[in-house]
């Protein structure tokens, strides 16, 4: 049997078309471009000298969705870019990008930031980092999943994700951080993530705040700790824990 469509036969065995009132497994490839881009503050270590030779860690900051617009003196408001208000001694490039209004982190924006400035800057790439609050801790969650090779730690702040993903976060070193009396995203989403997580035996530290609601992010990037434990991982540290073909 087969039938006409625009003029043009479609079905009939050997065609390779679709047969009507039957259930065919298909599939095709098509290239799809798309132009991305997205505006955001960089912060380069003081001695940063791109002739020196020298490669420098690279942490992706991701803000929550109170900081969406487009005027980027909100992202000091809180987070990584507050912190480095305050000071000029922190031993990283920093890029904080900002999510236009309405929207959310994409991935695919955020893969491509972290390209921009790979090439563009002196980046150790062993040691990159994403860290994020609230929408900014879906987003970190969220690009570690997509994206696990690319980082050597990540650290989530009061987020969530699908915790199916965490199954491709089994060599990435993880430091979550919530509070106990968040009503705005609840406990339960940072624990579900860090359960599947420790149920497929990764590498993963939880730290929950007694009383704390969703300001756990303040305390936490004032903490000098934190830093501490992710510029001690590398990349390349994570793939050795797995052993020979791991």
């Amino acid at each position: 049997m087969a039938y006409r469509r625009g003029g043009h036969r479609v079905g009939g065995e050997g065609w390779g078309l679709g047969m009507p009132g039957r259930q065919q497994a298909g599939s095709f490839t098509r290239e799809v471009t798309r132009t991305v881009g997205a505006r955001y503050l960089l912060y380069l270590p003081e001695g940063y000298d791109e002739t020196g030779g020298r490669r420098w860690p690279l942490v992706l900051f991701l803000h929550g969705a109170g900081e969406r617009g487009h005027d980027l003196e909100q992202l000091k408001r809180h987070g990584l870019p507050r912190v480095l208000e305050g000071r000029d001694d922190f031993p990283a490039i920093v890029v904080s990008p900002q999510c236009p209004p309405e929207e959310r982190w994409s991935v695919e924006v955020l893969s491509a930031l972290l390209d921009e400035i790979a090439g563009r800057y002196a980046v150790d790439a062993d040691r990159v980092y994403v860290t994020g609050l609230s929408m900014g801790g879906f987003g970190t969650w969220a690009l570690a999943i997509a994206e696990p090779e690319r980082f050597a730690a990540i650290a989530p702040i009061c987020g969530g994700g699908e915790p199916f993903g965490t199954a491709r976060l089994t060599r990435l070193p993880v430091w979550a951080f919530h509070g106990d009396a968040d009503t705005v995203v609840p406990l339960r989403r940072s624990q579900e993530m860090v359960e599947a997580l420790r149920a497929r035996g990764g590498d993963v530290r939880f730290t929950v705040y007694p009383g704390v609601g969703h300001d756990s992010w303040t305390r936490t990037y004032d903490n000098p700790e934190l830093y501490d434990w992710l510029f001690a991982h590398r990349r390349s540290g994570n793939a050795a824990r797995e052993g020979p073909g791991g």
